[in-house]
């Protein structure tokens, strides 16, 4: 396609882009909720601006300086991909921060931990230095490429309140399914019918065949989260991640928790705003902390959702940490069958990532033999993995 290139090579220098004025006299940086928002705005205009992208984009912001000259460079230089996108950048741009005054708090936006600002004097390895070479306040951006690895247990408050706001930024390619109803379509076997219905009206005359390929739906997702005591510092944020997967694809992706007993939350984590949605979800949800039997509650899902068609040809993740106190003899069953009707059987283990983790805890042994991934969800990167995985199903 032409016209389409790399569009971060370095600037010619520190002007203004086209039609936009460079404000005078701003004394307040951006916050970090504004530049979260900005990017989410220009995802929302159809550039494609993930996880890595932003977290890029608030290292160089925290490098180059909270002007919004500086942030204008630090965004074009780290969240665009092509040539093409410059134009809806610059757009983007003018509405949030192009208009001679302090950023403009964007509605929607979580509520975020403020950018720590930090006199140029009180950084490390920071000697007496010429005043005019000083800049005397510069916004320091959430080192997020970090948080984007570190694991949801050791996470504090505001950190968590940051990692909100990422994960409302993933953007996760779901698995598709071909259909047996065909559309028409410029590649594909011949369309009989079609093309002798064209004959026909052409007078007998030959006529370009017409192709059409089979109709492409996406595939089920099933996600059952283990609420139990031991997986109560990875719940929030796993929970939170079916929101994001519900929103993404709606009719198409289930959630259930299990723990002691087995809780559809779907419903609950449909509301648009993540938070009454979290709440909505807590709600319903009766045995939060509490015990683990993960056999019982596996066949429960089989007897009421699974074999009645909400697992056949579907992709099935559970999160759990494998720590069962029933039979483990039933949840070994009710992973084999699982299997046999999902078309993918995925276990996510927190701990997996551990170093020197073995998979030794009798709910982990017993379903091992039926998965066809065992990955980690520990952090939001490797929730990135996870979905890597789950779209190649």
């Amino acid at each position: 396609m032409s016209g389409r290139g790399p569009a971060t090579g370095s600037p010619p220098g520190p002007a203004a882009p086209p039609g936009l004025t460079a404000p005078t006299g701003l004394t307040t940086p951006p916050v970090l909720p504004s530049l979260v928002a900005f990017t989410r705005r220009l995802a929302m205009a159809g550039v494609p601006v993930g996880t890595d992208r932003t977290a890029t984009f608030l290292s160089a912001v925290r490098e180059l300086g909270t002007e919004p000259l500086q942030v204008y460079w630090a965004g074009r230089l780290t969240l665009l991909g092509c040539v093409d996108d410059i134009d809806v950048y610059d757009k983007v741009f003018a509405i949030c921060y192009g208009r001679g005054g302090a950023p403009l708090p964007l509605l929607g936006t979580p509520p975020q931990p403020q950018l720590t600002l930090l006199d140029a004097a009180e950084t490390d390895g920071a000697g007496p230095q010429d005043e005019a070479q000083v800049a005397p306040v510069r916004g320091r951006a959430s080192a997020s490429e970090v948080l984007r690895q570190k694991d949801f247990a050791a996470l504090s408050g505001r950190e968590r309140q940051e990692l909100s706001a990422m994960l409302a930024l993933l953007r996760p390619g779901l698995p598709q399914r071909a259909t047996r109803r065909r559309r028409p379509h410029h590649r594909g076997p011949i369309d009989r019918r079609r093309t002798t219905a064209a004959i026909i009206a052409a007078a007998g005359e030959p006529v370009k065949p017409l192709r059409q390929r089979r109709f492409r739906r996406p595939r089920r997702i099933v996600l059952l989260i283990d609420v139990s005591g031991s997986m109560e510092p990875y719940a929030d944020a796993l929970l939170r991640f079916g929101h994001v997967l519900i929103r993404r694809q709606p009719g198409a992706v289930e959630v259930f928790t299990i723990g002691t007993r087995l809780t559809r939350v779907t419903r609950a984590l449909a509301i648009r705003d993540p938070q009454k949605a979290l709440a909505a979800a807590a709600g319903v949800i009766p045995d939060f902390s509490g015990g683990t039997r993960l056999g019982e509650t596996l066949q429960a899902f089989l007897d009421r959702w699974g074999r009645r068609g909400t697992a056949r040809g579907a992709v099935v993740v559970v999160f759990s940490d494998g720590w069962e106190r029933g039979d483990v003899a039933l949840l070994d069953e009710g992973a084999r069958q699982l299997k046999m009707l999902a078309r993918q059987l995925i276990w996510v283990n927190p701990h997996k990532a551990r170093e020197g983790y073995q998979p030794v805890q009798g709910g982990i042994a017993a379903v091992l033999p039926h998965l066809d991934a065992f990955v980690s969800g520990h952090s939001l990167s490797a929730l990135e993995e996870l979905l890597q995985v789950m779209s190649n199903a």
